[in-house]
């Protein structure tokens, strides 16, 4: 019989609730990840929205940027929404010069990319590998992706509006970024893949 994965949800800041209680609705365990000590206890990792430089700040200051970086450099599968996508990024636009970040995605991210809180909007997103007809993204201060590196699945893209085309979702590997925030729709299923995700990945090093 399976085991049931352990997804360590970053908990420094951010809405980091919302993505446990929808990990645990799939069918995996979660914890609110705070401490480097459980870093090596996970199967998998979900950084919520929020506001990106406050969180590069946090992750350094509790000790927790370094060990992170190591475990997704060996293939820990990780899920990033909004903040999160940025925080995975390999490069980063219109951030602050001393914000770190975890470079497990091969992409170029621009941060608030479709303007401030008050162009915040949502949309019905078709997302490559999500079946049951379009996903309701909600963006708030979202990044977009400008560019995606030779191994990266594009999944979304603005279908309609002045920023139609640009890419809100992607994947490399086992690590899955979105622009938007799934987890505030109480549509399962992006935390669905995710979780087959990791399921996977554990089976494949077990």
């Amino acid at each position: 019989m399976m085991s049931t994965p352990l997804i360590g949800v970053l908990a420094l800041q951010g809405d980091f609730r919302e993505h446990i209680a929808a990990v645990e609705a799939c069918g995996a365990r979660a914890i609110g990840l705070r401490r480097r000590e459980e870093i090596d206890a996970i199967d998998g990792l979900v950084i919520p929205g929020g506001e990106s430089t406050t969180m590069s700040r946090l992750l350094t200051a509790f000790e927790l940027l370094d060990p992170l970086r190591s475990r997704l450099k060996e293939g820990l599968p990780a899920l990033g929404s909004c903040a999160g996508m940025i925080m995975l990024a390999s490069e980063i636009l219109d951030t602050r010069p001393d914000a770190q970040h975890l470079d497990a995605l091969d992409i170029t991210v621009r941060r608030n990319a479709f303007g401030r809180q008050v162009d915040s909007f949502e949309e019905d997103l078709h997302i490559d590998g999500i079946e049951g007809g379009p996903v309701r993204a909600v963006f708030i201060r979202a990044p977009w992706v400008e560019r995606v590196g030779a191994s990266v699945e594009v999944l979304a893209r603005v279908e309609a509006g002045p920023a139609q085309g640009r890419i809100v979702a992607v994947r490399e590997n086992a690590v899955i970024a979105t622009s938007f925030h799934p987890e505030v729709t109480g549509d399962l299923r992006i935390h669905d893949l995710f979780v087959q995700t990791v399921r996977g990945s554990t089976l494949n090093s077990g």
